[in-house]
């Protein structure tokens, strides 16, 4: 299994991400090619080396109408930036990745200044720059096809940042809220470590945070940032190889419901969802007093338990969580694309434990179907040979 390790011993910026990720492509031609041809309107980006502490790495700037830009200025509103999304020159998939990564920003900051997420001005991360950062990583994410995505804790620095809405402490408080649920640590270090969209960026790919696992070490990349403090100021990215990961520590969570509706139930699943669970699930169950009643079960990384937790109790009428902990045989997993005269479909194949599947993605059936209109099954037949 292709696994990329993420160091974020001095916490993570957008810039920082793009320029370590980018440090570990073989062709760096290539990704600044397809970055170019996105065609960010005004923007102009350029991949340096860089020397620190001894360390030789990236540094990736953005300049947009030729001044290099500060996170913590200007600001766009969610609709603007899904017209500058939607009309980059990018494949389905990056396209969706960017507005997925904007859309846990956008959340974030719709909580933490208490209006909808459509009044949300990206005061800290709306800007070109941003776009272009945010675009730079979904890019490299792609052009390395590692299976999965591992970070260590995240180090957010201390001390207090200066933004668009005043002098806030640190982590800045839509950071926060992103990584609720995500270890993080402070230290003698002053100074923002961890930019919102860092944190978005870490939120929407990682798949897990801890230890480094047992790697064969391929390439090492590091990403470094703007500002320098006592301690090199970098992301390392580590790639390599490990086993196929087949049993994995989780936490099952689970309550028990007797006085919710369906519909109820079904908002409280989508929220346990979005705070980190992979799995959610219903069962039917009898009750004391002989009622009927349902036991919802959310499965998670021990690591995000404190979170799916607080997101069962905010969102269903249960006084209490039963914590079991397990472990979950998987196979591992990578999304292909998959070519037809119709289009285009992920093609998920996953392998291990003697086996191989693949299979393809509903969603994307579904749009061929509905744009075309042939059924889901005809739409199958014309990917003949590439996944039932």
């Amino acid at each position: 299994m292709k696994v990329l390790y993420l160091d974020l011993n001095m916490g993570a910026a957008g810039d920082m991400l793009a320029a370590a990720l980018v440090d570990l492509l073989d062709c760096k031609e290539e990704f600044t090619k397809r970055f170019c041809a996105m065609n960010i309107p005004s923007v102009e980006a350029s991949i340096a080396s860089l020397s620190r502490g001894g360390i030789c790495g990236k540094s990736f700037s953005v300049c947009v109408n030729g001044v290099e830009e500060d996170e913590h200025c200007h600001g766009h509103g969610m609709h603007d930036i899904g017209h500058i999304v939607n009309s980059l020159v990018a494949s389905d998939d990056i396209k969706k990745d960017i507005l997925g990564v904007y859309n846990i920003i956008a959340e974030a900051e719709s909580r933490v200044h208490g209006v909808a997420v459509d009044e949300i001005h990206f005061h800290e991360v709306g800007m070109l720059d941003a776009v272009a950062d945010i675009a730079a990583v979904c890019l490299a994410v792609r052009m390395l096809e590692a299976d999965k995505i591992i970070a260590s804790p995240i180090h957010v620095g201390s001390g207090q940042v200066k933004c668009a809405h005043g002098i806030l402490p640190v982590p800045a408080p839509a950071t926060a809220e992103i990584l609720k649920g995500v270890p993080i640590y402070g230290g003698k270090i002053r100074g923002e470590l961890c930019t919102p969209t860092g944190a978005a960026l870490l939120r929407y790919f990682v798949s897990a945070f801890g230890e480094m696992p047992k790697l064969s070490v391929d390439k090492i990349g590091y990403g470094m940032g703007k500002r320098e403090f006592e301690a090199v100021n970098c992301v390392r990215a580590i790639l390599g190889e490990t086993e196929e990961e087949s049993v994995r520590a989780m936490v099952e969570l689970r309550a028990n419901l007797d006085d919710m509706t369906g519909e109820d139930i079904s908002f409280a699943t989508e929220q346990i969802f979005r705070a980190g669970a992979l799995d959610v699930w219903t069962q039917s169950i009898g009750m004391k007093k002989s009622r009927p009643g349902i036991m919802l079960c959310a499965l998670c990384e021990k690591s995000l338990a404190e979170a799916v937790t607080r997101a069962m109790f905010t969102h269903t009428t249960t006084l209490g969580i039963r914590e079991i902990p397990c472990v979950r045989h998987e196979l591992s997993r990578r999304i292909e694309t998959a070519v037809s005269e119709l289009g285009t479909a992920g093609k998920k194949i996953s392998c291990g434990w003697g086996v191989r599947k693949e299979k393809l993605e509903y969603e994307d059936l579904a749009t061929l179907a509905l744009k075309t209109g042939k059924s889901i099954a005809e739409i199958r037949k014309f990917f003949a040979g590439v996944g039932e």
